[in-house]
């Protein structure tokens, strides 16, 4: 800036070549434009100035005033004649020749908009009559950066919300239409795109409907160039999420077809990365009918770095099913998970007969506390998914009384067992009462002999043995199987994976089609058995009635030979135990949901897989929450050959979303991630251990206390005793984790708190660092006499680290124990822990430690742990006896401790106060000490005072 007054000498014209281009970041907080005001000798006025140099043939001059247009309108705010005329400059300045000026004027609009908001009130009207026509010209000037300058400025002013509805429509959006028409050129095109991808969540949902969303379409089927269409790729999911799920499953879901299947594998590998948030804004049933079998159609490309990115989304994309009703768990607003308190679910998850039958059978659910059994046994779905159908006033009724019987039907599983043995009965019976029942008058519960006496709820006469019906029965299915009139899009989906799989075979020497091979198999399976346990349960339910009856005319004539034949066929094969729940839930509620399709169908897979001895060992991975081909696919994200033939970091990214799926199974089916869960325990790599590590509290609210302490404590254990990398992600969460347990396991843990104080390296103090905080948090998850024997030696430990920040959180430590003696009324234990630390502090023959102590006594007396009386009596006469100390550091210490603290307390401004004299006698001594920073803390005030933080240990 030295140079800027010479613009004002007599040799102008020669002397125009200097100044401006000196300017640079050291003129501090100068003004840009501050040289408009330095008076000059060619008489001008601030604003003729202004309007010479922004026309001036020098360029330089140019960029700096529009560099400094913000400056000058700040000027001028006051003077609107003079404010109206900055803005014609303005206009006229966006008309430069140069492009570098444009760009700077363009650069700064968006801060100019801004001011202008903040005076809305002198020029209302200023930016949309003036400064928003230079935005939306820019746009299409000739040259890249102007627009580019452009873009980003229009992007900001939206985000602002600065541009107004009718300038959207009828300037913005028209523009950036005709720049993508089909023939447009190239370079304007893919811009035009670009900026419509990133403004589409800025807009109203409607104006992005009706004016963006039919060109994006035109847009994703652009034949001419790639790069559109892979624009359109990666920003699909903003799109889905502007639109809304109805216009997604309308109009864009067919595109991401088209899209997923494009000839270029960059398409597709956009496309898999942007499949979670696709998959979000659609439906549940086009989530598991359409995008489910297009994901496995990626997660099986030729292309490997499409696979690759497939299965990073993986576990991203099975997190969309999760449904928060049946996982019961939500998401607070800092965004870590409780558990839902079950008054909030009472009226939307009430039990469902149908359903209930079915869970109440798994052995997840037996394996839950008895506390939170209501909430663990909601079903999957929803109450209106669940319902019956044909008859929903009995439907309704029949989840009256489950609800008013809820002590018999929800509070314990094992009693589920007896039911089912007398299930058929009262199946029957109910079917008999939904028959002769006029549904228009039918009162709010069963008749009341039912309410006398309920065969489905007490003991009622053994069952007769229909082994051979279920073997008849069976034998048809498989007989009329291709006849089955249930539609499957499964053998539609089966006859393209043979054909994909029957091309490959000339390539099968190649890892990557092998690897592609496997994963075609394993979907082809699941296919079938999909379509078979479809057609299945369509028979089951047509001949549900008929087995009923059956059952009632053979009762009376079943010896009890029979009878104990079938209860231990029962409570020996879970697969038939599953069908006659089934089949009686079936009979009892006429239910044509599709999810109880679903259901059948597991337990027709179920069946077929006891029968079927090679997948003996996939039995317990099978769910009915996500379809099963993607969990398979995730299932084997630990195989080491996916490591060579996809990604080498693999099992990181299944690590990484491992708690999302668990969440989204729920924890009724943690037994179908709990040998994948182990092996990524095990995994060689530490980055994959660590990544585990600072998940496992989250995946433990998951689970529960008691699914926690059997199966991740363990796991929790190896990695106490892992590398410090892995380590660190125990510690952080380790209040977190061990909060979660009983109290006599957690106590288990107090034995091992010690190891965390030895590191692998010991300049890693951020983890003795990290620990400290931990223990100040997990000290409430003990008693005294635990902290006094355990925890106390940690925290002295600390104390006295070589890392001064590592000291300085232990002495809050040190309070935070003292505290916690005097608020548990462990006043014993208080007064040794005070004696120890006048020991080890006060005593102490570095400065260091008796400065700690003076800080100590500050922090007690701030945050008024221990009553004030036996303060006074066991620690402010050590505390006083530091004025003599040899360091001026720690008498800088105690004129805080006594200036800012002690003597601004009520108890030591009373008068009469023995202790008072003290005190002040100490503050005066101070005051008069040689060293000038001691005096100083010793006289100043309080607000004065520098924090106590400042000087530290």
């Amino acid at each position: 800036m030295a140079g800027i007054p010479l613009y004002f000498v007599d040799l102008q014209d020669d002397l125009d070549d200097f100044g401006i281009e000196d300017y640079g970041q050291d003129c501090g907080s100068m003004r840009i434009t501050a040289f408009l005001d330095i008076p000059g000798q060619d008489n001008l006025t601030p604003l003729a100035r202004l309007e010479k140099y922004a026309f001036s043939d020098n360029v330089y001059n140019r960029q700096i005033i529009a560099r400094g247009l913000l400056d000058v309108f700040r000027d001028f705010s006051n003077n609107e004649e003079g404010f109206l005329t900055v803005m014609e400059i303005v206009v006229r300045l966006s008309e430069d020749a140069e492009p570098t000026v444009r760009t700077e004027l363009m650069e700064q609009i968006p801060p100019i908009a801004i001011f202008l908001q903040e005076s809305r009130p002198k020029f209302p009207t200023a930016f949309f009559e003036y400064l928003m026509p230079i935005v939306v010209r820019y746009l299409t000037d000739v040259n890249n950066q102007v627009r580019k300058a452009s873009q980003e400025a229009l992007l900001i002013l939206l985000e602002q919300d600065l541009v107004a509805q009718s300038d959207i429509e009828n300037k913005v959006c028209p523009i950036l239409l005709d720049l993508s028409a089909p023939d447009s050129d190239d370079e304007y095109k893919v811009e035009a795109v670009n900026i419509i991808c990133k403004m589409a969540s800025m807009l109203s949902r409607t104006t992005v409907e009706h004016m963006l969303l039919p060109r994006f379409c035109e847009l994703c089927s652009d034949g001419k160039l790639f790069q559109v269409r892979k624009i359109c790729a990666a920003n699909f999911g903003d799109i889905c999420n502007a639109v809304g799920q109805e216009a997604t499953e309308r109009l864009l879901i067919p595109k991401f077809f088209e899209l997923c299947s494009d000839s270029v594998w960059g398409m597709r590998k956009a496309c898999a990365e942007c499949f979670m948030a696709v998959s979000y804004t659609t439906s549940p049933e086009v989530r598991r009918s359409k995008l489910s079998p297009l994901f496995i159609s990626l997660i099986s490309d030729t292309c490997r770095w499409v696979r690759q990115a497939a299965f990073q989304s993986l576990g991203p994309f099975i997190s969309t099913f999760a449904n928060p009703s049946s996982a019961g768990l939500y998401i607070r607003e800092d965004g870590t998970l409780s558990i839902r308190p079950p008054a909030q679910d009472g009226n939307s998850n009430s039990c469902q007969p149908s359903n209930n039958i079915t869970l109440m059978s798994s052995s997840a659910n037996a394996a839950l506390s008895s506390s939170e059994q209501p909430m663990e046994i909601k079903p999957e779905s929803s109450t209106e998914e669940t319902s019956a159908e044909v008859h929903p006033k009995l439907s309704e009724d029949l989840n009256k009384d489950l609800r008013e019987e809820s002590s018999d039907c929800c509070a314990s599983p094992g009693e589920e067992v007896s039911h089912l043995c007398q299930g058929g009965k009262a199946a029957a019976g109910a079917t008999e009462a939904t028959k002769e029942s006029s549904f228009p008058g039918m009162s709010s519960r069963l008749p009341s002999a039912e309410d006398v006496f309920n065969t489905f709820l007490y003991w009622r006469p053994p069952l007769p043995d229909i082994s051979q019906d279920l073997e008849l029965l069976q034998f048809k299915a498989e007989k009329h199987n291709d006849a089955c009139s249930v539609p499957c899009n499964n053998c539609v989906a089966s006859s393209e994976i043979k054909k994909v799989l029957e091309s490959l075979q000339e390539h099968i020497d190649d890892p990557d089609v092998q690897a592609q091979v496997q994963v075609l198999s394993a979907a082809l399976r699941a296919a079938q058995f999909d379509s078979v346990g479809d057609c299945e349960t369509k028979k089951m339910e047509e001949s549900g009635d008929n087995l009923q009856n059956k059952m009632i005319l053979d009762e009376t004539g079943v010896s009890d030979a029979a009878c104990n034949q079938v209860q231990g066929d029962t409570l020996s094969s879970p697969a038939s135990q599953d069908d006659i729940s089934d089949q009686s839930a079936t009979s009892v509620l006429k239910s044509t949901d599709s999810e109880e399709q679903h259901r059948g169908t597991s337990v027709f897979l179920r069946k077929e897989q006891e029968s079927n001895p090679p997948f003996e060992d996939d039995k317990s991975k099978l769910q009915d929450i996500i379809p099963q081909p993607l969990l398979d696919q995730y299932l084997s994200m630990t195989d080491p050959a996916r490591a060579q033939t996809v990604d080498t970091e693999i099992a990181k990214h299944c690590a990484y979303s491992l708690p999302g799926v668990a969440l989204t199974l729920g924890r009724q089916n943690w037994h179908c991630l709990k040998d994948t869960y182990e092996t990524l325990a095990s995994d060689v790599q530490w980055k994959v251990r660590r990544t585990l590590a600072f998940s496992i509290h989250e995946l433990a609210v998951i689970l529960g206390d008691q699914l926690t302490a059997a199966d991740l404590v363990p796991i929790f254990n190896g990695f106490l005793k892992d590398l410090d990398e892995v380590r660190i992600g125990v510690l952080k969460h380790l209040y977190d984790f061990l909060k979660l347990l009983h109290a006599d396991k957690r106590r288990e843990y107090l034995y091992q708190l010690q190891e965390f104080v030895v590191t692998d390296n010991s300049r890693n103090w951020r983890f003795r660092y990290e620990l400290a905080e931990q223990l100040i948090l997990i000290l409430e998850l003990y008693n005294p006499n635990d902290v006094y024997d355990y925890l106390r030696h940690i925290a002295l430990t600390l104390c006295s680290d070589k890392v001064s920040e590592v000291r300085w959180i232990s002495f809050k430590l040190v309070v935070a124990i003292l505290q916690k003696f005097y608020a548990n009324s462990a006043n014993a234990l208080g007064l040794n822990f005070i004696n120890e630390l006048v020991v080890r502090f006060r005593h102490c023959s570095k400065w260091v430690g008796r400065q700690a102590f003076a800080f100590i006594c500050q922090a007690v007396v701030e945050e008024e742990c221990m009553p004030v009386d036996q303060f006074v009596e066991h620690l402010l006469p050590s505390l006083l006896s530091l004025a003599s100390d040899p360091v001026p550091n720690v008498r800088v210490l105690l004129a805080k401790a006594l200036r800012q603290t002690l003597l601004e307390k009520a108890y030591f401004k009373s008068v009469g106060n023995p202790h008072l004299e003290a005190a002040e006698e100490t503050i005066l001594a101070l005051q008069s000490d040689r060293d000038q920073d001691v005096s100083f803390f010793a006289t100043v005030k309080l607000k004065q005072a520098l924090p106590a933080w400042c000087c530290s240990p």
